[in-house]
């Protein structure tokens, strides 16, 4: 069983929640890229910006605790 993680943003009235597997993190990147792209969305760049360095920084504390 896959561990799942959960990002989320909240943005002016609008609440963005990303569930994704442990090990597929480049997919949800992608996926931050693509709505980014999409001026319909209301996410920009800067959003999947935010969302990426949470995601990297949940990556550094997970190496930090394998190290010990």
């Amino acid at each position: 069983m896959s561990l799942v993680r959960q990002l989320s943003l909240v943005k002016g009235g609008h609440r963005y929640v990303f569930r994704y597997q442990a090990g597929r993190e480049a997919e949800i990147i992608s996926a931050f890229a693509d709505m980014a792209a999409n001026s319909e969305t209301g996410f920009d760049w800067f959003d999947a910006a935010v969302l990426s360095y949470q995601m990297g920084r949940r990556l550094e504390m997970d190496l930090e605790k394998v190290a010990e």
